[in-house]
């Protein structure tokens, strides 16, 4: 089948002299040139039935494309792998419309089919902003940042609606208004209060009735929580980021629309329940009912169905590719709203950073979902990195993995006379990665503190004799990962 009318590119190999990563990263430069100095690039092979479909997709339309036969040119197995980390994408037909990676052969004739395909091809899409957010929680304001620090045009949209009460957030989405701040805040208010009983054991001696007022605590965490909100929108000024506290809402491909949502008056509810563990049932009307039962991720109301992104439809969750891509192409999603990863605000922030980089920056680094540190702020700490023992038995098979556990009893706590047999600390290890460390639990004062330094090292891939070639610090709680000994095998 003759090709349709379109220029040929070339890409001439860069000079032998220079090293291998040298050479690498100017092939990867002059490929980001051609894809953003031409309206369609088409990475193509000659002899391949799909490109020869998409060209003549194209040729009707009446769209010149800049085509680059990787089967005819000198590098072109460096160039398409050079392409593979920029896209993800390992086979030809591999198409850029506008700068945006439209993916291959099918995924063409499906944009093609939505209506997508055209809207991108128009000559002047006159679009307001380079990228817009919307939700200004942790990961969509990294995003945003970023984004601007390289020299976009950048928008974030951010309304929480308000509860029957009146009550809303302010900028910086769950973390900060509802989530791990305020949290973080109260964990240290109740630490406190089994500071004062221990106290005593200590030599503290006071005789005046020691009491919580919930208002003084509430008022000093909204305060803090205030200044934090204060502090995002100035960020955002500061950078250049316009912000709007309205509510987004896709009504077609790029467009965007801007419904504050009016405060509505509570109506009333009444509420029928029964008891699951007895004949007990309860009736009452009410203004407002509170479900503690999790959340749901509010992207119904978006109109991402006018722009065919798919969703979870029970959860709402949005599904992506490893590049936080949805099937929509230029549409991507980063934080609690991703299908299957955690809910945790560094990870978000690292997402949308990276996400930043990688659409404007020309970098290819993704998030890591694995090793990833966090903490359960309960009176008794909980922190883990990586695989829960469950897990790394359906990745690696139990016959290959070794686990180190044991019960420790905190100095502190022993003044005090609290329990000896509740702390505990496990690790697993990949007998067949020189026992490489993929699972790293504990349970005890400051979890969080002790697991934010053993996820670097698990990074840089530590391993049982790693830690049994540590100096612990004594006396901590830290230590007792530097003298592990007793395996569950071991019984």
């Amino acid at each position: 089948v003759p090709s349709p009318p379109g220029r040929r590119a070339r890409l001439s190999a860069p000079g032998t002299s220079r090293s291998s990563s040298a050479a690498r990263e100017e092939l990867r430069r002059r490929l980001l040139g051609l894809i953003e100095g031409h309206r369609v690039v088409i990475f193509s092979k000659s002899y391949c039935p799909h490109s020869t479909r998409v060209k003549e997709l194209f040729s009707s339309l009446g769209v010149e494309c800049n085509i680059l036969e990787l089967d005819q040119v000198d590098n072109g197995a460096s160039v398409q792998e050079v392409l593979s980390e920029l896209t993800n994408q390992r086979t030809v037909p591999n198409i850029f419309v506008n700068k945006v990676h439209m993916g291959g052969c099918d995924r063409t004739f499906q944009a093609h089919q939505s209506g997508l395909l055209q809207k991108l091809l128009q000559d002047d899409p006159a679009y307001d902003y380079d990228l817009i957010v919307i939700g200004g929680g942790s990961g969509g304001l990294a995003c945003a940042q970023e984004a601007a620090i390289l020299g976009r045009k950048v928008l974030v949209l951010d309304f929480v609606v308000p509860s029957p009460q009146g009550t809303s957030w302010g900028l910086g989405g769950t973390c900060v208004n509802v989530g791990c701040i305020p949290k973080k805040l109260m964990h240290q208010a109740a630490l406190l209060g089994q500071a004062l009983t221990d106290s005593r054991k200590f030599g503290w001696e006071y005789s005046q009735q020691v009491k919580h007022n919930w208002g003084t605590m509430t008022e000093a965490v909204q305060n803090h929580i205030g200044s934090l909100n204060w502090g995002y929108r100035l960020s955002l000024r500061e950078k250049a980021v316009a912000y709007i506290n309205s509510y987004g809402e896709f009504v077609e491909h790029h467009k965007i629309k801007v419904q504050q949502l009016e405060k509505g008056s509570p109506g009333k509810l009444k509420v029928m329940a029964k008891s699951t563990e007895g004949p007990e049932t309860i009736e009452g009307v009410y203004n407002t009912v509170l479900l503690a039962i999790g959340r749901d991720s509010c992207t119904k109301k978006m109109g991402l169905e006018k722009i065919g992104v798919k969703i979870n439809e029970k959860s709402g969750k949005i599904p992506v590719n490893d590049v936080e891509q949805t099937n929509v192409p230029y549409v991507y999603a980063v934080g609690d709203v991703l299908e299957g990863k955690p809910e945790l605000t560094p990870i978000a922030v690292q997402a949308g950073k990276l996400l930043a980089r990688r659409l404007f920056g020309g970098r290819l680094e993704k998030c890591d979902y694995v090793n990833v540190p966090t903490v359960v702020f309960t009176p008794l700490e909980y922190g883990c990195c990586g695989y829960s023992e469950e897990r790394a038995i359906e990745v690696y098979q139990k016959e290959n993995l070794e686990v180190y556990h044991t019960l420790f009893w905190p100095l502190e706590w022993t003044v005090a006379c609290r329990d000896n047999n509740t702390c505990y600390a496990k690790i697993i290890c990949n007998k067949l990665d020189n026992d490489r460390v993929i699972g790293f639990h504990v349970l005890g004062p400051n979890a969080g503190e002790i697991i934010q330094g053993f996820a670097a090292a698990m990074k840089c891939g530590l391993t049982k004799q790693l830690l049994d070639d540590t100096i612990g610090i004594h006396p901590t709680c830290a230590e007792v990962f530097t003298t592990l000994q007793i395996t569950k095998a071991s019984g």
